[in-house]
């Protein structure tokens, strides 16, 4: 394809590289988004979860009848009749198995609870009336009738011999017992180690916390036989076959998937949920819509909970101290059901990303995925990216002091080389592009290594203690899926991209726009975004994995070659040309060797007119639309190194992050403004998750953090500014060269934060401590390391 790079100073202004301001800010600023509660549709009803008190029980009865005797219930809704109406279960279907070959044993969850409640907030009824506040009131008088059984809420108890059992097809609540690598070849490698550094880390569990509860508004077309779904998600193309083909078991083109503005997900809104079901299901029954939206309390007690993994890591090094082989060994806690992807993140995750930019040439991965009293695990910023590299790092830094070796160096001595590259990893990616180690002099150059300790002696002035620590990562995005590039001009003059991504706060709008700008020569201002209609679509990944730029940019780069090709067809029929002659740059095309040409809008609203008179002859294209659909781009590699300074009271064991800095290799930016937006959230969330955030719940699975007054997320206070630098490497594994950006703030926070924690604690001989490292955590280790 021709270069399309317009030289004139607007085109510079919002091309490829450009910090263009989002085109979406304005419209939230002025209160003026549209999120699924800010929708009422005409005649709708209200409905109401009712949620199990209990942890583990038998359902022995469910009483409605008073509740259906209240003023203004419309209906009261069962497991039975869900189950009368033939919907299928949520399950995951993800194709991985056992050691031994067998699949893993999913499980079949119905939409409201028929036989056992197996966490707090369990669904086991929906009531639906005029009012919200009425089905509220009603579902206050729905009796339950549970046997209380015991609980267990840790995967490694719950792995137990004895432990109680969820479910009687799955014997020991292992639903999976995941392995990866050569078992005897890492053992040798470890046998004969000069070194071995083992860590025992436990990866917190964290509530995912959206600004936006849930919502969602379910309607039923009877004419038409046709569902219509409401609510946030992370791409209305993959809800709509997941509803469709497993729980409505209708043909896709019956349910119509609509998302408007979402608030927030982080990948917890990217799968059906229970209450899903329930409203579409009162919406058939009752004839009308029927909307729910989530209370906090509930968000807490059923959206999808992140991470709560225990793990034991070990790292072999030779007399050299070069890596020999990397071993996890894991529980992973699922939940009380298996969400669509929750076994992946402590398994195929923890195989792709342990190894981050280090030239190691073994990894085992051997993990127990396990069933709990507890609310299901889901995908969260990173899905086991962050933690790969979490673990990687901890050993790294452990090995350093355990060998007396400069963490620096003992990094540099293992960073795969650029001559080396493309490499093949033990984990079976093929890394193809990236400057690791320049990366890492870059960071350290701009965190002022070498001026720390003053730093370290002011703050001890203070009373303070003050560490630092380094995040080396690298993450394998998921690799693209399908995905649609569709563009269309319309006759007011502007042009839609149609894209089965989908932004839930990332911002797509802006550089999308910038991309179909660069390449076609479009009027920035002109363009618009569709992307949350499921019957627009013919394709779409969704959005997750950090992939949507480099999907959705490929499409819109391969759908703006299409739009050439019509366009050369249709500029030779305007200019009374042969298309041979026909050239394209700077969004206009001319006869070659004149001055005669067409803007590519001009264009465009000719052939709308000649199509309107109907005087276009044959083979003359009658629009420049294309509906056109990548097809699929390797994994990218995104990586970096984050720098962060931490100080501690050692008489409170208060830390607080007080220094920071990221260098990062995102491949080609679109827009750094929003790539550095992106870095900031990520880097906060892994420090919500280093230092605050963490479930936990009580002996008999009533969670102890089920609201903000008892689960600290991170506030403006806690972090600290942040400098933001690129070192960008294009990727070759897809036509942008972009790496994704969205996940990548996490992945070289969590790593950076603990081992400045622990550099500032070690003086203490302290040589670990777990994440969330709150003070109260800090302060007893200070103790018990005094006394000890």
């Amino acid at each position: 394809m021709p270069d399309t790079t317009m030289p004139d100073p607007t085109r510079l202004r919002f091309g490829i590289g450009q910090p263009v301001p989002r085109n979406e800010d304005p419209v939230l600023l002025r209160g003026e988004g549209r999120y699924t509660d800010d929708l009422s549709l005409p005649g709708q009803a209200y409905g109401y979860v009712v949620r199990s008190p209990y942890a583990h029980g038998v359902i022995r009865g469910i009483d409605t009848d008073a509740a259906r005797a209240m003023p203004g219930v419309l209906a009261v809704f069962t497991g039975a009749d869900l189950a009368a109406a033939g919907y299928g279960p949520l399950r995951c279907g993800m194709p991985l198995r056992n050691r031994d070959g067998s699949p893993l044993k999913s499980t079949e969850r119905p939409a409201l609870a028929t036989d056992k409640v197996r966490f707090v907030g369990d669904p086991v009824a929906f009531v639906v009336a005029e009012s919200k506040a009425a089905a509220k009131d009603a579902a206050e008088a729905v009796v339950l009738d549970i046997e209380p059984l015991p609980a267990v809420t840790e995967a490694s108890a719950a792995a137990a011999p004895g432990a109680p059992q969820l479910y009687d097809d799955i014997p020991g609540n292992v639903v999976l017992d995941f392995h990866y690598g050569d078992a005897a070849r890492v053992a040798e490698a470890f046998a004969r180690a000069a070194h071995v550094t083992r860590l025992a880390i436990r990866n917190n569990r964290v509530v995912v916390a959206p600004m936006e509860p849930r919502s969602a508004i379910g309607e039923y077309d009877a004419r038409q036989g046709r569902w219509i779904l409401r609510a946030g998600s992370q791409g209305v193309f993959g809800m709509r076959a997941q509803l469709a083909g497993d729980i409505l078991k209708v043909p896709a083109e019956k349910v119509r998937v609509l998302t408007g503005n979402v608030g927030g997900s982080f990948g917890m809104k990217a799968n059906v949920y229970p209450e899903y079901v329930c409203v579409l299901h009162a919406a058939k029954v009752l004839g009308r819509p029927v909307k729910w939206t989530d209370e906090r309390t509930g968000s807490f007690l059923s959206d999808q909970h992140g991470r709560d993994h225990e793990v034991v890591a070990e790292l072999a090094l030779d007399g050299e101290g070069r890596f020999l082989a990397v071993r996890l060994t894991a529980f992973a806690n699922m939940g009380a059901y298996l969400s669509p992807v929750a076994p992946l993140m402590a398994t195929g995750n923890y195989v792709k990303n342990v190894q981050s930019n280090y030239a190691t040439p073994l990894i085992e991965v051997a993990t127990r995925c396990v069933l709990t009293n507890t609310t299901p695990v889901s995908a969260y910023r990173g899905a086991g990216r962050p933690e790969g590299n979490y673990f990687m790092e901890r050993l790294i830094e452990a090995a350093a002091r355990e060998t007396g070796r400069d963490p620096i160096e003992l990094r540099r001595r293992n960073h795969i080389r650029p001559d080396q590259l493309p490499y093949a990893a033990a984990s079976g990616s093929v890394y193809d592009s990236g400057e690791f180690s320049a990366i890492l002099e870059e960071a350290l150059r701009a965190a002022d290594w070498d001026g720390f300790p003053a730093r370290r002696a002011e703050s001890r002035a203070r009373g303070r203690l003050r560490g630092r620590g380094i995040g080396n990562f690298l993450e394998c995005t998921a690799p693209p899926m399908k995905e649609q590039g569709g563009i269309r001009f319309e006759p007011d003059g502007t042009v839609t991209i149609t894209t089965g991504t989908l932004d839930y706060g990332q911002g797509h709008w802006t550089p999308f726009a910038q991309v179909l700008h660069q390449h076609l020569g479009v009027p920035f201002e002109k363009i618009r975004l569709v992307q949350g209609d499921s019957d627009e679509l013919i394709a779409g990944g969704g959005t997750g994995g950090s992939k949507s730029l480099m999907a959705s940019g490929a499409a819109i780069i391969e759908a703006s070659a299409k739009v050439i090709e019509k366009g050369r067809l249709a500029a030779a029929h305007v200019l009374e040309a042969a298309p041979a002659d026909i050239e394209f740059a700077a969004g206009r095309f001319a006869i070659a060797g004149t001055d005669r040409g067409i803007g590519i809008m001009e264009l465009a609203a000719a052939l709308r007119e000649e199509k309107r008179r109907g005087t276009l002859p044959e083979g003359v294209p009658d629009s420049l639309d294309v509906r056109h659909v990548f097809d699929q781009a390797p994994m990218a590699f995104p990586n970096g190194c984050h720098v962060a300074e931490v100080e501690v009271d050692p008489e409170t064991g208060i830390a607080e992050v007080v220094r920071y800095v990221t260098v990062n290799d995102f491949g080609t930016i679109v827009n750094p403004l929003l790539v550095a937006g992106q870095a900031h959230g990520g880097i906060a969330q892994g420090i919500g998750q280093a230092l605050l955030e963490r479930t936990v719940y009580s002996e008999d699975g009533q969670p102890l953090t089920g609201s903000f007054m008892d689960y600290a997320l991170p506030r403006a206070d806690d972090v600290p500014p942040i400098a933001f630098g690129s070192h960008p490497v294009p990727a070759k594994t897809n036509p942008l060269g972009a790496k994704g950006c969205g996940e990548a703030g996490c992945a070289g926070s969590l790593p950076a934060v603990m081992n400045a924690l622990v550099d500032a604690l070690s003086e203490f001989g302290i040589r670990h401590i777990d994440m969330p490292a709150t003070p109260e955590r800090i302060w007893r280790a200070i103790r018990e390391a005094r006394r000890g």
